[in-house]
Parts: C-alpha cells; sequence; structure tokens
C-alpha cells in the first residue's frame, strides 16, 4: 500500500513540479518583464528550488563520449555485448583513427567494474569509468531497476547475482580480466571468483576490492548497525513492497528506491538541508558553476532503482547477519564458498579513511579468507582523508586511489599471478 501511495503522491507533485520550473524560467529569462520586478531573482530561486525538490529523477547517462587516450582526444561508444534480464554488461568501446594510439589501446588491460545493486545506478561510477577508459578498456555491470522487469522472468536472488558476475568474467575472458568491485559485490565478487578457483576454472588476473563489507562484525556503522540490530523478519514486513500496477514489474516484490533514498537522506539530513540552501543562495547570486556542480550531483544522488527483495534479503541474512562468507558456512547452489581456493588472482583492498558507510577493516578482512594468494601478491591501501565516495569518486580517487589501482592492475597484466616469478614482499599498506 505505501508503494500505491507514493506513486499517487508522485503523480500529483508532477503538475506543480512542470509549473515550478516554467514559473521560475519567467522571472529569470531576459527577455520576460517579471525578471525586472524587485526580488525576482529570489522568487526565481525559490522556485527553481521547488521544481527539483518535487519533480521525479529518471536513471541518468554516462555521458561519456570522448576520453584522453596518451594525449588524444578518442571517441568512446557505449556497446552492450551481454544482456540478462536484469543487468546489461556494458562496454566502453574507444575509437581512435591515430594508428599509434589504435596500437597502444590494444595491449591495455581489460577491466571489468562490478557496479553496487544498492540503490543508486551503475551511473554513480561515472568517474571511475572515465578514468579508467584513459588506461584500460572498461566493462561496466548495468543493473536493471527491478520494477521495469517483469513478474513473469522470474525472482532474483543473491546465488543469481554472483552468476551473473562469473558469466561477465568468463564473456570477458578470465584469463585476460581484472576485476574492479565497489561497495557491495565486494563479497559477491569474492564468492564467484572462490567458486570457480574451487571448480579449477581459470580466474581473473587481479581483484581490487574497494570499500566493501567483506567482514561487516569490524567498525561496524549505522548501515551495519541497522542490518545486525533488526530481525530477518522486521524487514520483510517494512522495507519490502509490490510493484504498482503502472509498471512492466508489476507485482513483483521489491525494496523500493524511494524507500532506500528517505534512508540515504536521514543519514545527513543537516548536510542535505545545507546543501539546498546553498544552491538557493547560488542561483540569487548567479553563481552558474555552483549551482550546476549541485544539480549534477543531486541528478545522480536522487535517481534510484528498486531492488529485487528476493537478493536484498538474502544480503541482509547472508552478509550482514550470518557472516557466513567470514565463517566458512556460505553455500551458493550446495557449493560452498571457500576463498582459500584462490591462487592465481591477486588480491588489492581499498578503504577509506572517513568512510561511514563500510567501516575501516571491513574490506581489509578479504587477505585473511583469501590465505591460497601469496602474501606478497596481496596489498592494501588506505585512502587518507577518503569517505565512502571519495574512494571511487572525485579527487581523491583521480590523484590518489587510481594510480595505486591503475599500477597494481599493470604488475599483474604484464606477468599474470600463475606465472610470475614472486617479488619481493611489498608493504601492505600504503597511505595518501
Amino acid at each position: 500500500m505505501l508503494y500505491q501511495l507514493y506513486e499517487t503522491q508522485r503523480a500529483l507533485l508532477s503538475p506543480f513540479a512542470e509549473f515550478a520550473s516554467a514559473s521560475a524560467k519567467l522571472y529569470s529569462h531576459p527577455l520576460s518583464p517579471f525578471t525586472h520586478l524587485p526580488l525576482s531573482q529570489r522568487v526565481s530561486a525559490g522556485l527553481d528550488l521547488m521544481h527539483r525538490l518535487a519533480k521525479e529523477y529518471e536513471k541518468p547517462a554516462f555521458n561519456i563520449h570522448s576520453v584522453e587516450v596518451d594525449g588524444v582526444d578518442v571517441a568512446v561508444q557505449e556497446l552492450v555485448p551481454l544482456e540478462k534480464p536484469f543487468c546489461r554488461l556494458l562496454r566502453f568501446k574507444r575509437f581512435s583513427d591515430d594508428q599509434a594510439v589504435l596500437a597502444k589501446m590494444k595491449d591495455q588491460p581489460t577491466v571489468l567494474v562490478v557496479a553496487p545493486l544498492s540503490g543508486h545506478h551503475s551511473t554513480l561510477l561515472r568517474d571511475t569509468v572515465r578514468q579508467l577508459l584513459k588506461e584500460h578498456k572498461v566493462f561496466i555491470t548495468d543493473w536493471t531497476d527491478a520494477r521495469f522487469v517483469p513478474l513473469e522472468v522470474g525472482p532474483f536472488h543473491l546465488d543469481d547475482y554472483i552468476a551473473y558476475v562469473q558469466d561477465f568474467i568468463r564473456h570477458i575472458g578470465a584469463a585476460d580480466c581484472h576485476v574492479i568491485s565497489v561497495c557491495q559485490p565486494t563479497v559477491p565478487v569474492l564468492a564467484a571468483i572462490s567458486l570457480m578457483a574451487s571448480r579449477g576454472e581459470a580466474t581473473p588476473r587481479s581483484m581490487t576490492m574497494m570499500g566493501g563489507p567483506i567482514d561487516a562484525r569490524k567498525s561496524p556503522t549505522a548501515v551495519n548497525n541497522l542490518a545486525m540490530n533488526r530481525s530477518f523478519s522486521w524487514f520483510e514486513n517494512n522495507v519490502i513492497y509490490r510493484v504498482p500496477p503502472n509498471y512492466p514489474g508489476a507485482g513483483r516484490a521489491v525494496y523500493p528506491g524511494f524507500l532506500q533514498h528517505t534512508g540515504f537522506v536521514a543519514m545527513n539530513p543537516d548536510r542535505h538541508l545545507s546543501s539546498h540552501y546553498d544552491y538557493f543562495l547560488d542561483l540569487v547570486r548567479g553563481d552558474d558553476d555552483s549551482a550546476e556542480s549541485h544539480r549534477q550531483f543531486y541528478d545522480e544522488y536522487n535517481a534510484v532503482l528498486d531492488m529485487p527483495a528476493e537478493y536484498y534479503l538474502d544480503t541482509i541474512k547472508t552478509v550482514f547477519q550470518d557472516f557466513a562468507l567470514v565463517n566458512g558456512t556460505w553455500e551458493v547452489n550446495g557449493e560452498l564458498v571457500r576463498p582459500q581456493d584462490i591462487r592465481q588472482t591477486a588480491l588489492l583492498t581499498v578503504e577509506g579513511e572517513l568512510d561511514d558507510i563500510s567501516g575501516a577493516g571491513q574490506t581489509r578482512a578479504a587477505h585473511e579468507l583469501c590465505a591460497g594468494i601469496p602474501r606478497e601478491h596481496q596489498r592494501h591501501y588506505d585512502a587518507i582523508g577518503a569517505g565512502h565516495y571519495g574512494i571511487f569518486s572525485g579527487r581523491r580517487w583521480r590523484e590518489k586511489v587510481y594510480p595505486t589501482v591503475r599500477d597494481f592492475i599493470a604488475t599483474y597484466d604484464q606477468q599474470p599471478l600463475s606465472v610470475a616469478a614472486a617479488p619481493s614482499r611489498a608493504r601492505r599498506t600504503k597511505k595518501a
């Protein structure tokens, strides 16, 4: 019922949002007589803010059309080499007429970025992809909003997520692939590669795990505490709803995006209130650059998707209540997940000093689990001053984290772990 009430509210607010937008332009357009009235800038700014608070936010585009490679701008095109009901595998294909640049791009490492299925769209990793494209061939998982997946397709469990990741790795070619998982997917990605190793399959050359809850018991955050302190039945009864009939996925049980967004905002309400007030002042002052920066951030932040209920509840139980991965009790379709079986994939973990979603030590716990990987092929990096988003987006990502990830990938792309001579023991902790 809550989902239907939300949809009714959205439908009622939609005309108001459009009216606010049109009225804001009426008081700001240089050819409008209303622009010259007293306080017109404040009226326009207030109406613009109302429009943004009431409007619906759709999935943003990556908008990566070109990137600089070796000092040359090359075109970028999005391709879909593999599509499944709940996810598309996107490839950012680079094109150039410069033969030297083209030859260089062909020899660059191939990276699969596994984006989170945790509320926001994969475009949240736009900055991650854009930076990687300068020196890598890049694929990314583009998860589908569950409200658009017809009910007859069937359910989507955490086990299915793992199977998807394995299929994507096989499609790209495990022996020539490097995997980067950001936040939530660190756990299923580790499980996927562990199962492949246990079966004797080829595994990726390296795996980079960034800010994820490998062991959520370490330095638990507010997000972890909610998942750990509420009963499983509480989640079933309080956050799971059916998709309304106005969507293709009508009747599907989901954790709705609007509830997730409410939780995101509730974590830092003062910061969001201040940000919106600053946006109003920027509009009044005519600071277009700052106003546009605000729009870009919230166009992404406010665009959320519904998660399949089965997948969400499986994650709560497996990762945050049973701690099945670290306890060695996790079975996927009858197969025990054994990270210690991974031997031919190098491991890099990355944590942000100020991460308030995945606490200190949660991602680093992967090193203890992956006992089959020689210590000299395991590395950890602490991004000093970086919060959760800072480890994959923004200045600290570009200037501090990315060089570490790039160099790590390059090392094992040139000398795969299965054939490389053991390098001298490196320090396992570096700081920015």
